[in-house]
């Protein structure tokens, strides 16, 4: 059980308002049906310690508590103020918060930006107001807060025990999901729970950061619909899961890169599949199905990592331990390859039947005896080259699918897991199909902080959480990016040029910008027009070329019929650059054309594609994949948010589906992916380095057993770059 270990700087002003001494409760009420008054009732029932201060101008008192007519009238400063009064209220209550030194304001009314140009409006006076005041604001249009270790419970949440999940989740549903779930778990607890509503003045990042320094938080959890500033939020990720986990779980896509795409890497950035791979490059634990979510955020909370994917699986039955296996492999862990030390060791105290490997089966060993399990897992945990041990069965059960008398040794068998468990640093995760009834012996490892199970699949997910979160802590030094890149003044010059003329980068100086910076690009000759086809054909001889049209007008080049291949000699580049001029007037006679380039043809290799998005969220993002033609289709890409470290970009060409064939398939050499690392890194760049660049497209990049070919390039301009200040 890992401790946790520092916490972020500096200090997060939400600790003033989250973790309050006293609390006034505008528009608290005498109503059972108001939130005003069930706010009360959870101050009150859970014995907060702190002052309540209900401001209701028609009562005496609230629940045995003096009540107050307004903020002014309080007899001193509340650190938090709950307002539960409607939307048209809310600027000038935080006025009066101002002038009464509340640190923070929840704001319950919805009313706001989500419900027209008008709420809007509200919204804007309601964040000006704010910050004149200098109180900080969550919502509005929000479910609430708990901080249970305070005893703050404002959404007066039945049985919700005290633990170390912080929750920030903008479906309060969501919520009441999870805590039932965790009621019905008995071993689950909470610390800080936050409805971020419509994030007008806080955001995920400020929440993360608050999770990430809280010393009653093990495991941030998060439930986002979308994001306010996801480049804020993957800086905060990165600081926060060096030291605790993370977990998200993202509903829906952001669409509004794809909105605005004009190129391959537009069009799939702004994905679900792209912001997933983002808070993963953050270290970030990301599930896919909301029921993985609590499962997920305890294992992580109990067992923060493993050192690796190797998983040895102890089963009491074949079909299960074939379960286990299948599931293990679809998430990306290995079944992991016992020592004939761990074999022997495990033969001396099984039958003679059971099947030794991995996964071992004991064959009805512990029919009589479940505490050979124990005994098993400790065997297990004791091989170098396993990193977790996963019991999967019934244990907890045998004594109410055998004998009674079994409970004694089942007991005893759980005391040393528990044992086991304070001597290794291996994570043990335990699945029984008895845990929904909750036998003693399950409970008893519950309560000792093993996680247990009643889903192969839920195991599974965390056990992998565990492994990429080891992967990820112990890659952490290699996360550094390279030094930034000088831009150059005559690139600088075409961009601006290409900007003033409204226009995106013609390919030739697409291709000069990638020359500049050291990126390996065929040599190509620039016709202008027929008359120059003599001297470029004298140039290339009898080597097969390519044409394709240059035009500012036509991006995609194949679609307008602008591109011939495998062209040999001056008469066939004649025929081919009539054709390519008649079919690019047909297809947009308006087109300003100027010219073909002739480049050699590319030997043959393996098809990438290496792209740039600015995603309106997110930032500068860089793609790679799979390319050619059919890279919308098939969508086999990996994303990284710029810069990229070297660790960085050598996961992206380890992450495709099409990584075999970069290795060679059916004698074809492996690819020189060190190249098309340097390549990724080059281009990250690249981007840092021009802020006019908006999107890049290299598609396709023929990859090589010796380096690489950037056979195609397209740069697209911004109308207006940010330019952003570097880093004191």
């Amino acid at each position: 059980m890992n401790p946790i270990k520092g916490h972020l700087a500096p200090r997060s002003a939400l600790h003033d308002f989250l973790a309050p001494d006293s609390i006034a409760v505008v528009g608290a009420s005498l109503d059972p049906t108001k939130r005003g008054y069930k706010a009360m009732v959870g101050l009150v029932k859970d014995g907060y310690p702190g002052t309540i201060y209900p401001i209701n101008p028609k009562a005496d008192q609230i629940l045995g508590i003096k009540a107050y007519a307004s903020l002014a009238d309080l007899p001193g400063p509340a650190d938090l103020a709950l307002i539960c009064t409607p939307a048209p209220s809310v600027p000038e209550l935080l006025r009066q918060c101002g002038a009464n030194g509340v640190k923070g304001a929840v704001i319950l009314a919805s009313g706001f930006g989500e419900t027209g140009t008008e709420g809007a409006r509200l919204e804007q006076e309601l964040l000006a107001a704010a910050r004149d005041a200098g109180v900080r604001i969550v919502g509005p249009n929000t479910s609430g807060i708990f901080n249970l270790h305070q005893k703050v419970n404002l959404l007066a949440l039945d049985n919700v025990k005290p633990g170390d999940i912080g929750i920030v989740s903008q479906s309060g549903n969501m919520l009441l999901s999870l805590a039932l779930e965790a009621q019905h778990n008995g071993q689950v607890g909470f610390s800080t729970y936050v409805g971020p509503g419509n994030q007008t003045d806080i955001g995920f990042e400020d929440y993360l950061r608050y999770l990430g320094e809280d010393v009653h938080t093990r495991v941030a959890t998060l439930y986002v619909e979308g994001f306010r500033d996801g480049r804020a939020f993957l800086d905060v990720a990165r600081e926060t899961t060096a030291l605790k986990p993370v977990v998200v779980y993202k509903s829906g896509a952001t669409e509004q890169g794809q909105k605005a795409a004009s190129s391959h890497t537009g069009a799939l950035a702004g994905s679900y599949a792209m912001t997933v791979d983002l808070l993963r490059q953050a270290g970030v634990s990301v599930v896919q199905y909301s029921d993985e979510i609590l499962p997920v955020a305890e294992g992580l909370g109990l067992l923060q990592q493993a050192r690796g994917k190797r998983v040895a699986v102890l089963a009491d039955g074949g079909g299960q331990a074939t379960i286990a296996s299948d599931r293990l492999a679809e998430a990306g862990l290995e079944l992991a390859e016992l020592s004939d030390t761990t074999r022997s060791r495990l033969g001396e105290i099984l039958f003679p039947q059971a099947s030794l490997a991995n996964p071992v089966d004991v064959a009805g060993s512990t029919d009589t005896k479940p505490s050979l399990l124990a005994d098993c897992m400790a065997i297990l945990a004791e091989d170098e080259g396993v990193d977790s041990v996963f019991l999967v069965g019934m244990f907890g059960g045998y004594s109410i699918r055998f004998a009674e008398e079994l409970l004694g040794d089942e007991m005893r068998g759980a005391e040393s897991m528990i044992e086991l468990a304070r001597k290794t640093d291996k994570p043990l995760v335990i699945y029984s199909l008895y845990t929904p009834i909750k036998p003693p012996a399950l409970r008893r490892l519950h309560e000792a902080g093993l996680p247990v199970y009643y889903s192969i699949e839920h195991a599974v997910r965390v056990l992998a959480a565990l492994g990429e979160r080891g992967h990820y802590l112990s890659t952490c030094a290699d996360h550094d990016v390279p030094s930034a890149l000088t831009p150059a003044p005559e690139m600088q010059a075409v961009f601006a040029r290409a900007r003033d003329e409204g226009r995106d980068l013609l390919e030739p100086e697409a291709k000069t910008l990638l020359r500049t910076h050291g990126v390996d690009v065929p040599i190509e000759r620039l016709a202008r027009g027929a008359e120059d086809l003599a001297a470029v054909a004298s140039e290339f001889g009898e080597r097969p070329v390519a044409m394709k049209v240059v035009s500012k007008d036509i991006l995609h080049k194949s679609d307008a019929g602008g591109v011939r291949l495998n062209l040999q000699g001056e008469v066939a580049l004649r025929a081919a650059h009539a054709a390519i001029m008649a079919s690019c007037q047909t297809y947009d006679p308006a087109a300003e054309i100027e010219g073909v380039l002739v480049s050699p043809m590319a030997r043959k290799g393996v098809e990438v594609i290496i792209g740039v998005s600015r995603d309106p969220i997110f930032g500068p993002v860089l793609m790679f994949g799979l390319g050619g033609i059919f890279v919308e289709v098939l969508e086999d890409v990996a994303f990284r948010a710029i810069p990229l470290s070297r660790h960085d970009a050598r996961s992206m060409v380890e992450q495709i589906k099409a990584r075999k064939i970069l290795g060679g398939v059916r004698g074809e050499a492996a690819v020189d992916q060190e190249a098309l690392v340097d390549l990724l890194l080059k281009v990250s760049s690249l981007v840092e380095a021009y802020p006019d660049l908006k999107e890049l497209d290299l598609n396709p990049v023929i990859a090589y057993d010796d380096g690489y070919a950037v056979v195609d390039a397209r740069v697209i301009v911004t109308e207006n770059p940010v330019i952003e200040e570097a880093d004191s």
